[in-house]
């Protein structure tokens, strides 16, 4: 039997071993592979067969194929043609499943297509644990590996493959997709591009994966009140000292943005704030107290906000120190490139910018600022001798920028102090008064000089001293407390369990509008669009330029360059006839559909919960009271069946022995129903006492000539009922008695009537 065996991806014949010309190659027209004609067992007869020709893998088998398969030949070839035999009459495998085993079959051997089979059948398994890299492997496996495609490349018709699969298809001279024979931009087989959304997609989903069976690390986050007082050094610092340190226990309640002093009202701990001359063996302890919280950076504040404190420790020559006002140099204009964390020598100018933007910020609406000055300013007389000292409250008043000692532009400001009290250095009593502003020599050579021009929001009053005239900025980062703290901790947890669909749409955003994309463009520079936005940012632009010389010669029509929105190569010619990514829009419609289903499902059991939460605590409220007058209704009930036995045992000794029988049936009777008796007397148990006085006083008679002419009124009877229960209740002193007979009589008038005739 003649073998037959397709052309490998160089292009050369598995039976002659040669590259046949391109004349004698046939295709298939099912998997689009390759074959030489002439050493096939049946080649086609006629240039018509050949068009709609099917290879032999992808030809349906005879009758009888798998029961009897014909002799295979010996040695190496016989292994591979059973086993391809074998692929081919697995009916449970589907088409995709057959062309990836015989690829790996012919790319390596039987035991290439055993460990393939291994690593389906693992693959399976794992397809219940996250649909996402399902969902990918559906819809982008390259179509010559059939696997999810490393360092994809995606086509202008919205195919993707492999980049090694993509330059050797492309390196056997075939500019066409593989999968719908449209043309490939020569630029484009030329420098293929990655397309990096679809790298992050598969790394999110393989990452996703490989995690799922694996139980999350855990993260121990410390809160501040488990912090130690002091900072600590992690065993994992390598440095000696607290360069390395890790934060200790905040002790102040002030947001990280708060201006102006910490008083006793933000100090639970001592009840006294902040006051100023404290001091801290270094930056760290200094940070605990809220005073100046970055402990490397000496200023700290935000752009747009405003800078809340700074520290003097010696960063830069130009820094002059006069106590009640100094002259402080901003940050930056130095190269800290590469792994140089420290650098004093300034290699370009500062600019009003970031932290330097903050100061200013600070200065133009007159915020108070915090002032510390550390051991390091070896130049100042103010500065302390060891540790960090709070000096108190500054404001700055002007700042500018001038040629600095090094030769490079510095940001510089004016520091004049206005606290309430007084300053560590001096004897004084009291605190600052507002002072004249010294006499600035080098601001007659400065630029972009900067003089608040407004009331400051920190100003004098003769009465209160420093304060606020104007309300303090509203803190940006506030500590939540209560509801508030639970809203956001909601909202980061949300954030953690964000799920991979989820942060997958992310990925999948257009570079123009930023929003997950629809009906997406793929460039052939490996970017991704929207094509509302890719098309509508070249709406008003034709494609080529008509040329005209004076004299009214036509020149030729200039094509007009349309760079990509992300990068200048040019798309000219992809935006003529732009394929929308098929494949790419199917992933994103059934990423939206299945998050959109997962978020009604957590929205229905939050209902649930939240619904079930409410009816456990409306139930733990109401039924704790029900319960405890049930039980108090009980005992009443039972101690006063008991009083009313006991009641008529000592009626009993009167003689009236009719009365007493008959009594005592109805008392059975009112046991036995004693909660519901005692619920209908307690609605009337208030008018019922009146009445039973009142009876109790005009006599025996008088309740029985009532009776008698309201004998036909219903509640008339429960008057009666009452009265003759108060009589006994007389005679027997004893009020809890008078209820329970006139609740027994109430229910049984008939011993009543039988009194009444005696």
């Amino acid at each position: 039997m003649t073998i037959d065996l397709p052309c490998d991806g160089d292009g050369i014949c598995m039976v002659c071993k040669a590259a046949p010309p391109e004349a004698e190659m046939v295709h298939c027209c099912t998997c689009a592979s390759p074959w030489h004609a002439q050493c096939l067992s049946k080649p086609p007869e006629s240039m018509a067969v050949v068009a709609r020709w099917q290879c032999p893998d992808c030809d349906a088998p005879e009758e009888g194929f798998a029961s009897a398969p014909a002799a295979a030949p010996s040695g190496g070839n016989a292994e591979l043609i059973a086993g391809i035999r074998a692929i081919e009459a697995d009916g449970l495998l589907t088409e995709a499943e057959k062309a990836r085993r015989r690829q790996a079959l012919l790319g390596g051997g039987v035991a290439a297509a055993q460990a393939d089979d291994e690593q389906e059948s693992k693959k399976k398994k794992g397809k219940a644990s996250d649909d996402v890299l399902e969902l990918l492997d559906e819809k982008f496996n390259c179509a010559f590996c059939m696997q999810l495609p490393e360092r994809p490349v995606t086509t202008p018709c919205g195919h993707n493959f492999c980049l090694k699969c993509f330059q050797k298809w492309v390196g056997q001279g075939k500019l066409t997709c593989a999968k719908c024979r449209s043309p490939i931009p020569s630029k484009m087989a030329m420098q293929p591009r990655i397309n990096s959304a679809l790298v992050v997609a598969i790394r999110m989903a393989k990452t996703a994966k490989s995690t799922s069976g694996v139980s999350s690390p855990v993260y121990h986050f410390i809160r501040n009140e488990n912090r130690p007082e002091k900072a600590f050094t992690t065993e994992r610092a390598k440095r000696a000292g607290k360069a390395n340190a890790c934060s200790g226990q905040i002790f102040v309640t002030i947001p990280p943005d708060h201006f102006g002093p910490i008083l006793a009202e933000y100090d639970p701990k001592r009840h006294q704030g902040v006051l100023v001359g404290e001091t801290w063996e270094d930056r760290m302890e200094c940070r605990q107290w809220g005073v100046h919280l970055p402990h490397v950076a000496g200023i700290s504040g935000q752009c747009d906000y405003g800078a809340q404190s700074v520290a003097l420790s010696g960063g830069y020559e130009d820094d002059e120190d006069h106590g009640e006002w100094f002259l402080y140099t901003g940050s930056g204009g130095r190269d800290l490139s590469g792994n140089k964390r420290t650098n004093k020598e300034q290699a370009f100018d500062q600019k009003f910018e970031k932290l330097n933007a903050a100061l200013r910020v600070s200065c133009l609406k007159g915020y108070p600022v915090r002032v510390v000055r550390s051991h390091k300013e070896k130049r100042s007389s103010y500065a302390p001798e060891t540790g960090v000292r709070y000096d108190g409250i500054y404001r700055i008043e002007k700042c500018w920028r001038k040629v600095g000692i090094q030769g490079f532009k510095v940001c510089r400001y004016l520091f004049v102090r206005c606290d309430n009290e007084p300053a560590p250095w001096t004897s004084d009593e009291h605190g600052d008064r507002p002072r004249p502003l010294p006499a600035i020599k080098e601001l007659k050579n400065a630029t972009d000089v900067t003089v608040r021009k407004e009331t400051p929001a920190w100003d004098y009053d003769e009465e209160h001293g420093w304060k606020w005239m104007k309300p303090p900025p509203i803190s940006r980062k506030p500590i939540f407390s209560g509801d508030e703290r639970k809203s956001a901790k909601r909202a980061v947890k949300h954030a953690q369990n964000m799920s991979v669909r989820e942060r997958l749409l992310k990925e999948f955003s257009c570079l123009v509008c930023r929003k997950v994309m629809t009906l997406p463009l793929t460039t052939p520079c490996g970017h991704n669009f929207c094509q509302s936005c890719l098309l509508g940012a070249y709406a008003d632009k034709s494609f080529v330029r008509e040329r005209t010389r004076e004299g009214g010669h036509s020149l030729r029509a200039q094509k007009i360059v349309k760079k990509c929105p992300s990068c200048p190569i040019d798309i000219s010619d992809f935006l003529q006839n732009p394929q929308v990514n098929r494949e790419l829009m199917d992933l994103i419609e059934s990423l939206q559909k299945k998050t959109a289903e997962e978020q009604q499902s957590e929205e229905s059991s939050d209902i649930v919960e939240k619904s079930s939460e409410d009816e456990s605590d409306a139930m733990e409220e109401k039924f704790p009271s029900e319960g405890g007058s049930n039980n108090a209704e009980k005992a009443t009930g039972s101690a006063e069946g008991r009083d009313s036995v006991e009641g008529n045992n000592l009626e009993s000794i009167d003689g009236d022995s009719d009365v007493n029988v008959a009594n005592s049936e109805s008392e059975e009777a009112g046991l036995r129903n004693s909660n519901a008796v005692n619920v209908a007397s307690g609605t009337n148990s208030r008018s019922s006492r009146k009445r039973k006085i009142a009876v109790s006083r005009s006599g025996v008679k008088k309740a029985q000539n009532e009776e008698a002419t309201a004998m036909d009124s219903e509640s008339f009877n429960a008057e009666k009922s009452d009265a003759v229960g108060k009589v006994k209740a007389d005679n027997l002193n004893s009020e809890m008695e008078q209820d329970i007979k006139a609740s027994c009589k109430q229910s049984n008038p008939a011993p009543k009537r039988a009194r009444k005739g005696k």
